[in-house]
């Protein structure tokens, strides 16, 4: 039988973003361009104690610290976390790198039965569409 008590882990990743780190803190904190990278609806707004959703409601929390294009952090949770299982602390920390973001991401606290579908999910559900979002932002070169 499977122990009620869940272990936690900790999820840590860096990706770079073809963009400013304001571009990059837009995009992830406010809830159009956040809904127009992923294609699914988010609502919130970026104010420290705003409660906000992702992915149709399939991750919601609350921003607990912004400091624009340098940090974000949240409670963070998903409709998927084990029963009466607490919120990770979500840290993203934003740096510059060239023309590019470097993406410093740390989730702690994350169910650790779910940490490879968290990581895979982050990949496949934020830094990818991220990137190409921003791809395609590229406006071409004056002559």
């Amino acid at each position: 039988m499977k122990s009620l008590k869940t272990k936690a882990t900790v999820i840590k990743q860096k990706v770079v973003i073809p963009a400013t780190p304001e571009e990059v803190y837009e995009a992830l904190t406010n809830a159009k361009k956040h809904t127009a990278f992923t294609g699914s609806k988010a609502t919130g707004e970026a104010k420290v104690g705003a409660r906000f959703t992702a992915w149709d409601g399939y991750i919601y929390g609350k921003h607990l610290e912004l400091q624009k294009g340098k940090k974000i952090v949240q409670e963070w949770i998903t409709t998927e976390w084990p029963k009466d299982y607490p919120p990770s602390r979500l840290e993203l920390v934003l740096k510059k790198v060239g023309k590019d973001t470097e993406i410093s991401m740390t989730q702690l606290n994350a169910p650790a039965e779910q940490a490879k579908d968290l990581e895979e999910g982050w990949t496949e559900f934020y830094w990818n569409p991220l990137k190409e979002y921003f791809k395609k932002q590229v406006k071409p070169k004056q002559k």
